[in-house]
């Protein structure tokens, strides 16, 4: 497909700041609860002198800025300034250990890099041996006296596939991939997304999600920049504290996973006046009893959407009125979806309305296209209604005695037994079954588990034999990313097996 409207991020937000400068773009809360506020013009200003101190030491179009911060108004500059400049993002989680931070440093070669200085010993680290600049940055500094000095004057005029990041994956089920976003890229996301969610330039967006991630990226900067909307930024997620700081803010639209969810809701959540967000977006499956609370604490009815950061905008998404939670939806407005084989695939323009490819890896990028199509490796299927329905990860899929399992159907049911908050069920080798479902569960109250004699009838009476977990094994926590998806290859594991009193190592 092609895109009629395709511009760059640069163009969306000059168009923004000049439509509306004295509209509030960033609200930014911090650790200490202080709240402070940029108008478009303001913060124009500011990543302007940004740039030109980026332009100091180096970077010109075409060069690697690379950012290793938590949610912070540095980060927000740091990110427009490098894209406005022509050169790229290389957003890393700011809490990663060392060998995944040298393996960022290396395969994209920085000019600059930005750390905070409590983890400047392992940035420092792990960029040695290379040529990288080097700058400690205070993720509360609201001031950013840094870039205090001259403005830039003179800007490029990047092209629409010129590269603007390279995300790297959260690595669910492997190394991580750095994936190519381009300038039409960003402009696309947030044209998408703001359509789909009903973004106006009266909104406001609450990001929780960590900046560094596709989901804070893409579905709620680029859309408050492509609307002129503005954005309120928590320095990092509070299940118990969301809803005071969507009442707080004024939050119109949000942005979550399941994971972030059912941490607000196993934090006894209590509705908070005031509290009127109008769109939330969630991805991943939560159940209906999750659904019908979050639908009264939130005022609104959450709606699932799936995607990929290869994909950019998600590109399903369920509709805002009577949205399912146990469906993805309905392709997004402007994006071309498809099964095939009972995979999700995903059409359109690379570099315009798809990921420019992964980074250095042209024989991965190749694989992962189809006659045109983007293979996604998520499988689905779709309701009698058209909806799409996740299935899993090709991974997900087990094969028991020759029969295929879907590990999200056995979790849709585990989730429903009362006590548990969270499931991950794996394939695990079995002798004449070839390999059999097992489950990892988290109970809501610690001090009162399930009972697993109980849950092993439960799901008895609701799955057929096949799809029966053979174990089922109460844990603290389970693996996850940055954002909240279960790592299940490390589930798969040895040491998940084998681990001393149901507990798996994190």
């Amino acid at each position: 497909m092609s895109w009629p409207d395709a511009v760059t991020l640069n163009h969306a937000w000059e168009r923004s700041v000049e439509r509306a400068p004295t509209d509030i773009f960033l609200v930014f809360e911090g650790a200490d609860g202080t709240v402070t506020e940029w108008t478009y013009a303001a913060f124009d200003e500011l990543t302007s002198r940004c740039a030109h101190v980026l332009r100091t030491l180096g970077v010109e179009p075409g060069c690697a800025v690379s950012v290793a911060l938590t949610n912070s108004p540095g980060f927000v500059a740091i990110w427009i300034a490098t894209v406005r400049l022509g050169a790229w993002l290389v957003p890393s989680d700011p809490m990663a250990a060392g060998p995944e931070l040298a393996g960022h440093i290396r395969r994209t070669r920085p000019v600059v890099g930005f750390c905070a200085p409590g983890r400047a010993e392992t940035y420092r680290a792990a960029a040695a041996g290379t040529d990288v600049t080097i700058i400690e940055i205070d993720e509360a500094d609201t001031v950013l006296a840094m870039f205090a000095g001259d403005a830039l004057s003179t800007w490029p005029t990047p092209a629409l596939t010129d590269r603007a990041a390279v995300m790297f994956t959260s690595g669910t089920t492997g190394v991580p991939k750095g994936v190519e976003i381009t300038q039409a890229n960003y402009a696309f996301a947030g044209a998408t997304m703001a359509a789909a969610s009903g973004l106006r330039a009266e909104h406001r967006q609450l990001v929780v999600l960590p900046l560094f991630h596709a989901n804070a990226q893409f579905y709620s900067f680029a859309s408050a920049i492509w609307a002129g909307a503005s954005v309120a930024l928590m320095h990092t997620f509070s299940a118990s504290g969301f809803l005071s700081q969507v009442a707080r803010h004024r939050a119109t639209h949000a942005s979550l996973f399941a994971a972030p969810i059912r941490m607000i809701l196993s934090r006894g959540a209590t509705p908070v006046a005031d509290v009127a967000l109008q769109h939330c977006w969630y991805a991943m499956n939560i159940t209906r009893d999750q659904h019908a609370t979050l639908k009264g604490l939130f005022g609104c009815a959450p709606r699932q959407l799936y995607g990929m950061t290869e994909t950019i905008p998600a590109v399903l998404s369920e509709p805002a009125e009577g949205p399912l939670p146990e469906a993805m939806g309905y392709p997004t407005s402007g994006c071309v979806v498809d099964l095939r084989g009972g995979e999700i695939v995903v059409g359109g323009d690379r570099g315009i309305t798809l990921f420019a490819g992964y980074l250095d890896d042209p024989a991965t990028t190749d694989a992962s296209f189809r006659d045109g199509w983007f293979l996604t490796g998520d499988r689905a299927h779709r309701s009698a209604d058209g909806r799409f329905v996740f299935d899993g990860r090709r991974s997900d899929v087990l094969k028991v005695a020759g029969e295929n399992v879907s590990t999200v159907e056995v979790e849709q049911v585990i989730a429903g037994f009362p006590g548990v908050l969270e499931v991950a069920v794996v394939g695990h080798p079995d002798e004449i079954r070839d390999e059999v479902p097992v489950a990892f569960v988290v109970a809501s109250d610690p001090a009162s588990p399930p009972d697993l004699d109980a849950l092993h009838a439960w799901c008895a009476q609701r799955l057929t034999k096949a799809k029966r977990p053979r174990d089922i094994t109460l844990v603290d926590q389970l693996p996850h990313t940055s954002v909240g998806k279960i790592r299940k290859f490390l589930l798969r594991d040895d040491a998940a097996e084998s681990a001393p009193e149901g507990r798996i190592p994190v």
